[in-house]
């Protein structure tokens, strides 16, 4: 189930927002596609960063896999959740596993992003 209000990375990221701040989390697929995760390395809230930077890694019993910042801006929240319950990604990732909330550069950004029928067509070729 990919949820149609979502915007997507193809880095297998979601973000929910439609400009200012936005939340960010990892997609369904990429939560089935890791495994069971054990620990979440989060970004320090304050930091600035550009589209594609690394801004922690998610590690599971199969792989550690980075998250990338799919806008520019700024961190300025982190799910402190995820420290004691990482499993929170596996099982709710589009609820209470989110990981990051970002205020948002350039919301013009958010429009080069991919909507759920384009990222759904993306995991299909995978």
């Amino acid at each position: 189930m990919t949820p149609e209000d979502l915007k997507y990375t193809e880095e297998h990221e979601w973000l929910a927002g439609k400009a200012g701040t936005v939340r960010v989390g990892i997609t369904d697929y990429a939560q089935q596609q890791l495994g069971d995760v054990v620990f979440v390395e989060l970004p320090e809230v304050g930091k600035t960063v550009h589209a594609g930077d690394p801004v922690g890694e998610v590690e599971s019993t199969k792989s550690v896999s980075e998250i990338f910042a799919p806008v520019a801006g700024e961190i300025t929240a982190v799910n402190a959740a995820l420290d004691g319950s990482p499993e929170l990604i596996n099982s709710d990732p589009y609820g209470e596993g989110w990981i990051i909330e970002l205020s948002v550069a350039d919301p013009a950004a958010l429009d080069g992003l991919l909507d759920a029928g384009a990222y759904q067509e993306l995991t299909e070729k995978d």
